[in-house]
């Protein structure tokens, strides 16, 4: 059966869809040794799909990870710089697995890495509205109405924030925490939304994505989702 190179690639668990299409007009991916292009279809069963130059194989079985990324890493398998990266904490996971969007560089807590490339695509796919909750300490003393204007939304540069879920958690003399749920992925987010009105981030945790939650799990250590946490994230996806 024909399908689009791209679902091909992410049932494969080579990339997100989103991620093979970039591979595909980088000249990285060819069908029978013609260069791929957007839109195009493929029978994996008879036709010789590779990328960089390998060839795609069979079908691996689906893995799911939760990772507490911690801070001070980046979201990737390779850094050309010799950064910590998110595959450096995954010693024994034998399956090529890739994170489930980003968090940043000093942002820690709830990553999911997996290769399943269809799941990937419908929980970063803005339409989904898929929750994820952060735990933000930010510097100095965060008012009710600066609560309400988070919740509202903030004017960014590249658009609006949509209402988000914001509540205060604990104040110190000099800094307050505060938990947000957001149902967006604009590239530093809920960093941008506080900057927005007026108090810096010092320390961002994302601790739940829908039903899933970061728990006593520590930073730098990974487990694998159980079966029920798995249906119910496929349950989400697939409801919304």
């Amino acid at each position: 059966m024909e399908e689009r190179i791209q679902k091909i690639m992410a049932k494969c668990g080579i990339a997100s869809r989103r991620k093979a299409e970039d591979m595909i007009l980088e000249g990285r991916v060819t069908v029978n040794g013609k260069a791929a292009a957007l839109g195009m279809k493929a029978d994996f069963e008879k036709d010789h799909i590779k990328v960089d130059g390998k060839l795609i194989r069979r079908f691996e079985p689906k893995v799911y990870i939760m990772l507490n990324k911690p801070a001070k890493c980046i979201t990737s398998m390779y850094d050309p710089e010799g950064r910590l990266t998110t595959n450096d904490f995954l010693r024994g996971v034998k399956a090529k697995v890739f994170p489930v969007g980003r968090l940043d560089y000093d942002s820690e807590g709830l990553l999911l890495m997996t290769n399943d490339g269809e799941l990937t695509n419908a929980i970063l796919h803005p339409k989904k509205k898929i929750p994820k909750t952060y735990l933000v300490k930010v510097e100095g003393i965060i008012d009710d109405k600066d609560i309400q204007k988070l919740g509202k939304g903030i004017k960014l540069k590249d658009g609006a924030t949509a209402p988000a879920r914001v509540k205060k958690i604990k104040k110190t003399e000099a800094n307050s925490w505060i938990e947000v749920t957001i149902y967006e992925g604009k590239k530093r987010q809920v960093r941008r939304m506080c900057e927005g009105v007026g108090h810096q981030v010092l320390k961002l945790i994302r601790t739940k994505i829908d039903g899933l939650e970061l728990g006593s799990l520590r930073a730098g250590e990974y487990r694998y989702l159980t079966s029920e946490e798995i249906k119910r994230l496929k349950a989400a996806v697939n409801n919304n």
